[in-house]
């Protein structure tokens, strides 16, 4: 067997227009793809970056150098393996968001909000808390965490009016959330406490992090979990998965007019 391919994802909330020009670091971000012969998708907004590449390990090494310098920073990612690479392209993004809320949020609000890997079982285990999935319902049906709500939403932007629809700050006390890596989260917590939810916790990394920590003894995930890339979702040991890409499937049958569960 060849080398494995090293995937990373990784994201930052942080004031780019504060290190440069986005134009002019879109066109670095790129220039450091090449250099290294890494391939994926970088988004850039004024509020932060967000992104996903591949590579070998020496590729992958070489480009976490050459994007710290040019962003400023010292990245922290989530990180797994697979046989051949899932990414075939090099595309770097200017967007409004990194993450499409489409609703004003102070970031600053999240402080104090995140639950890392060893804790989160605990908190979610008690029955005072209501565990929310802040991911697509595609991504739910792939896999979840025991015991939580899936909103039913086929898109990041539809889950305020899930929760002005179905939850209450003065009925839903303790609100636990998680998406794939962390960045969805990133938004929503803070988004919650804007709208008056007191008690609100993230998981930190996400569910990518959860499954690189969480002893297979300990675990309460349940089912694989999606990825946005070829290989479709990864199991618990973070391999790829064998479930289809239910998120084309649904999109089928929503322009057939079958009904999800059919």
């Amino acid at each position: 067997m060849g080398e494995m391919f090293q995937i990373i994802a990784f994201y930052e909330f942080k004031d780019l227009t504060a290190i440069g020009e986005l134009t002019s670091m879109r066109g670095q971000l790129k220039d450091a793809f090449v250099a290294t012969g890494a391939r994926g998708t970088i988004i850039i907004a004024v509020e932060g970056y967000n992104g996903m590449v591949c590579g070998t390990q020496d590729q992958i090494k070489d480009f976490i150098a050459r994007i710290e310098r040019v962003l400023h920073t010292h990245l922290s990612f989530k990180s797994s393996f697979h046989e051949t690479a899932p990414f075939r392209k090099i595309d770097v993004k200017i967007k409004p968001e990194i993450v499409t809320l489409k609703q004003p949020v102070n970031i600053e609000l999240g402080a104090g909000t995140h639950v890392p890997a060893q804790e989160w079982n605990e908190i979610i285990s008690d029955p005072g808390t209501l565990v929310l999935d802040a991911r697509n319902d595609y991504e739910y049906q792939s896999g979840t965490f025991r015991g939580a709500i899936n909103p039913g939403v086929t898109k990041f932007s539809d889950l305020p009016a899930f929760v002005a629809e179905n939850l209450d700050p003065e009925e839903h006390k303790r609100v636990a959330m998680f998406c794939t890596g962390g960045i969805r989260c990133e938004k929503f917590a803070p988004y919650l406490k804007q709208i008056g939810f007191e008690e609100v916790y993230q998981l930190e990394g996400g569910i990518l992090k959860y499954l690189e920590e969480a002893r297979p003894s300990e675990t309460l995930w349940q089912g694989e979990c999606f990825v946005f890339d070829e290989r479709i979702t990864v199991s618990a040991d973070l391999r790829k998965g064998t479930q289809s890409d239910l998120s084309q499937r649904r999109a089928n049958m929503k322009k057939s007019g079958e009904q999800p569960g059919q």
